[in-house]
């Protein structure tokens, strides 16, 4: 599905771009859509950035500010996002009540930076001065020279940084400038520039979201476990597959909190890591997610013949190593986006195959096993001290659980 996002530029004093505001849009028409709550419009934003192809690909990079209202501040929704790739904006219409400024303490905390939007100066604002970092004024509804003795005052008391916000001429840019201003926004320099993207469904997402939190060192069974639930779908291949007789299971498995405690977290990273990639991959022909499921399994079995401890992280390299195909993106901003452990990019991001790691060298052997490259094959099972022999049944034996999982549904986008 098509979605819309509006960006605009906000630049620093040498007029260069040092963030980008963005806003939600309904439709392809660049206005805020009338009658929207905020919360709902931030919610939207969100999934449809970071939750989808990430922030960057709107903001290249810069900071991204993003408005949140006063149910996204008490519902803590700027938690859900990167602390080093956005500005929380504080609406205009937010009280400055005790929940707020704890919410907002905690933010800083946690290492997020805060910017008020639209400020008028109330005596009930004063301890918030403490913990942003950001001031807007809107130029056109509180006029510079209005605001010039709070301006100064600021300047000389605090390290904050001052934003002109609604620049529409020379003039009005020049006067900010000189009263000391640090950053500047408005249609003298651009207008909201309207950005185009296709909405991820709701199973990539999750499955996103999934990845992301088996990844974590310290796994959340209870926080897997509620993401699963979220679609029914998934849950009925959760359990299909587990039952499928791929895992040593003794009896049916009849609950996702039972087939979970089960399979151990490395079946479960596998696990997730196979739907999530299955996913990705319908609109690709179906041999992609067979190679990429023989290379998991293949690289998974040789690294336990050296380093088994390692197993996991082969698997993900298998599972991974045609991502960038399968997504029409570079591999560098597909691993970032998902939190790959660092020895899983590196193998990743070895397009020169120069790396002589274990992993490195087992993704290497297998593909010059499809390639039907024997000699070079052969090669890297000796660099792995592995025989050629135990190579070649570990590459059958992959085939063949690979060909099994056609038996087992991957999900489908819903």
């Amino acid at each position: 599905m098509d979605v819309f996002i509006a960006r605009q530029a906000i630049l620093n004093r040498k007029q260069q771009v040092s963030a980008y505001e963005l806003f939600f849009r309904e439709g392809p028409r660049n206005a805020y859509p009338e009658n929207t709550d905020h919360h709902e419009a931030t919610s939207k934003l969100i999934g449809r950035t970071y939750f989808n192809k990430g922030i960057r690909p709107f903001t290249c990079g810069k900071r991204a500010l993003i408005n949140f209202s006063e149910e996204s501040l008490l519902k803590r929704l700027p938690f859900l996002l990167p602390k080093n790739e956005i500005l929380i904006e504080i609406l205009e219409d937010v009280r400055p009540t005790d929940e707020v400024f704890k919410v907002c303490k905690e933010l800083v905390k946690s290492g997020y930076s805060i910017a008020l939007d639209d400020f008028v100066y109330k005596p009930e604002w004063k301890r918030f001065l403490t913990v942003v970092r950001v001031i807007k004024f809107d130029i056109q509804h509180t006029p510079l020279k209005t605001i010039e003795p709070l301006v100064t005052e600021l300047l000389a008391k605090t390290k904050i940084k001052l934003l002109a916000e609604k620049v529409e001429t020379q003039e009005e840019y020049q006067q900010a400038v000189d009263m000391g201003f640090h950053l500047f926004q408005g249609y003298y320099f651009c207008q909201p520039e309207m950005k185009q993207s296709q909405e991820i469904e709701s199973t990539q997402m999750l499955l996103v979201m999934l990845f992301n939190e088996v990844s974590k060192p310290n796994i959340n069974h209870k926080k897997v476990i509620e993401l699963l639930e979220r679609d029914c779908n998934l849950v009925y291949k959760l359990l299909c597959y587990v039952n499928s007789g791929i895992f040593p299971i003794k009896g049916k498995i009849t609950s996702v909190k039972q087939a979970i405690t089960y399979m151990g977290e490395l079946q479960l990273k596998e696990l997730i890591s196979l739907f999530f990639t299955a996913v990705l991959a319908q609109e690709k022909p179906p041999e992609l997610i067979q190679i990429c499921a023989t290379r998991a399994k293949f690289c998974e079995s040789i690294i336990n013949e050296i380093a088994p401890k390692f197993c996991d992280q082969a698997f993900m390299v298998g599972m991974f190593s045609l991502i960038d195909a399968i997504l029409d993106i570079p591999m560098r901003d597909v691993t970032e986006r998902l939190s790959l452990d660092d020895a899983i990019c590196e193998t990743l991001h070895d397009e020169d195959d120069i790396s002589q790691s274990p992993i490195s060298m087992a993704l290497r052997t297998i593909k010059y096993l499809e390639r039907g490259s024997w000699h070079q094959s052969e090669r890297e099972a000796m660099k792995l001290r592995v025989p050629i022999e135990t190579v070649n049944k570990h590459y059958q034996a992959a085939i063949e659980w690979a060909e099994h999982l056609e038996d087992c549904d991957m999900p489908q986008m819903n």
